[in-house]
């Protein structure tokens, strides 16, 4: 058509070219690009790869009133990468998710722990630009699906009680997102040595407020994706987070994982000595845009089950450079003082017929802490947060993390892959339960869970794979899952009903996305 309208366009030219020479030229013949019928130009258009998208926006008023309406509504690119060269695997990913029309709002890159943080960080700002929130974390394996074979694939590296994963270090999970009527931005928690952690947690929740505050009118965002550094206990920021928020803000994310991130508001952008301790990528609704709604959605596999009494803390101690405590306790309406030893044979005793090998020992703390942000007024939360057990001797239980107190209840836990499944097979039926468009969804798995664990692979991303088979999936293996918003999916009542729990182990967090529109006939 292009061709008819330039020949024809020659044509006139040449037959008239005297008339022309003899007055002046006043009158500008119509390109042959606003000619074009609506329906052929969307259908051209919404073929084109991403960048010669963007630079058809700009070719006309009518191209790009075309382009606004073939990105109407949300999307989410995500592609997975297995080359062991970093520099190939980022192409393969970014011609993946920029292969059709896309405006990037926010982008996430997990990478295998063979690949180095730095380097990835530096490829892949250099491909999206200066403007798009970014967070670039290493995991400990990825989840997606691959852009060469469009296979879907759970992968992580092996361990020698590994018999079923194939050993994979190396690798790239990328996803792009795309949100209208939603505003996003990457914000730190800074780490300084003049500021107790307290103060800076503070000023953390401050800044996700202000920001969500200032670009939609309220002080409560959507969601909040966050990556806390391994060196850092999330308890009690996650507790912070958990006390200022609304139910509604949904939380998902790792709780242990380096990573590197930029921000859109080049003043977060930190250097030098000045650290940070976790990375919000904060959700806010646009009070300048309504473009339908759109809505986070979390549910809950949960992977560990309850053994044994109920114990109190006797005595706590807290050793601060390791990030462990120690501690004696009594079964719950017992005068006895027992040593990390006996609680221990106690629950051993207990786990006789379990059928899993060396599971994982957690002890579910319940905690109840007065909170407040600033001025406000401080209100006591009751929250569950599950500490990793190290070991027992005749003094002592030994567990990871701090934050415990005299006086505290608390009951063990261990790792189970029967429950596992049942739990996985509840999280199915709750996302299958959501009435609502869904345009994309996140995983975050437990790094002891997967094919090892179950002894069949992609039973991790089973509930959101088979409800959502033709919408973008993308997530990681991690160290800890961050998982909190409103009870209905998560199913709590797995644990104790009266405690809320936002950080898991051994579980894995499913997060959806999902859209309905302003217009019903849209």
């Amino acid at each position: 058509m292009a061709e008819a309208e330039t020949s024809s366009f020659s044509s006139s030219s040449s037959s008239s070219s005297t008339l022309r020479m003899s007055k002046t030229k006043t009158h500008r013949t119509t390109p042959w690009f606003e000619e074009i019928n609506g329906d052929v130009l969307q259908n051209i258009l919404e073929r084109l790869p991403a960048v010669w998208f963007a630079s058809a926006t700009c070719v006309s008023k009518q191209w790009n009133r075309v382009c606004n309406r073939i990105l109407s509504r949300p999307k989410l690119a995500s592609a997975l990468s297995l080359n062991p060269s970093l520099d190939i695997a980022v192409k393969e990913v970014f011609d993946k998710v920029l292969s059709e029309p896309i405006r990037p709002h926010f982008a996430i890159a997990n990478l295998g722990s063979g690949f180095s943080l730095i380097d990835a960080f530096r490829l892949i700002t250099k491909r999206l630009g200066s403007s798009t929130p970014l967070i670039v974390s290493t995991a400990s394996g990825l989840i997606g699906r691959e852009a060469l074979t469009n296979e879907f694939r759970e992968v992580k590296p092996s361990s020698e009680a590994d018999d079923y994963v194939e050993d994979i270090d190396t690798g790239i999970v990328f996803t792009l997102g795309y949100v209208p009527g939603l505003k996003v931005d990457a914000i730190p928690l800074l780490r300084t040595a003049k500021e107790p952690q307290e103060v800076m947690t503070d000023k953390f929740v401050k800044d996700i407020k202000d920001y969500t505050a200032s670009v939609s009118g309220c002080t409560s965002p959507v969601g909040i994706i966050m990556f806390g550094d391994p060196r850092v206990d999330m308890k009690p920021i996650i507790d912070v987070l958990d006390y200022a928020m609304p139910k509604e803000t949904v939380i998902v994310g790792d709780e242990r994982g380096n990573f590197r991130y930029r921000s859109g508001n080049e003043t977060r952008n930190v250097s030098g000595s000045t650290k940070s301790d976790a990375i919000a990528l904060t959700f806010a609704r646009d009070k300048d845009k309504s473009s339908g709604d759109i809505q986070f959605h979390v549910a809950l596999s949960n992977g560990v089950s309850a053994v044994g009494p109920i114990y109190k803390a006797a005595s706590v101690r807290v050793n601060k450079p390791d990030c462990t405590t120690w501690l004696t306790a009594k079964r719950e309406g017992d005068m006895d003082i027992l040593d990390g030893q006996r609680i221990l044979d106690d629950i051993y005793d207990e786990m006789e017929n379990h059928t899993d090998e060396s599971p994982d020992l957690y002890i579910g703390v319940t905690k109840r802490r007065k909170y407040c942000i600033e001025s406000e007024k401080m209100r006591l939360i009751t929250s569950l947060a599950l500490h990793g057990v190290i070991e027992g001797d005749e003094e002592y239980l030994y567990v990871n993390g701090v934050n415990i107190k005299t006086g505290d209840y608390f009951q063990f836990y261990h790792s189970d892959s029967n429950f596992a499944l049942s739990s996985s097979s509840d999280a199915y039926v709750n996302l299958k339960s959501l009435k609502k468009e869904v345009f994309g969804g996140l995983i975050f798995a437990c790094c002891g869970r997967g094919e090892s664990f179950f002894g069949r692979c992609n039973v991790d991303s089973f509930p959101l794979l088979e409800n959502f088979p033709r919408v973008p999936l993308a997530g990681i293996f991690c160290c800890g899952e961050i998982g909190r918003g409103p009870s209905s999916l998560i199913g709590e009542s797995n644990k104790e009903k009266s405690a809320h729990c936002c950080m898991h182990v051994f579980s894995t967090v499913y997060l959806a996305m999902s859209y309905t529109s302003a217009c019903p006939e849209c």
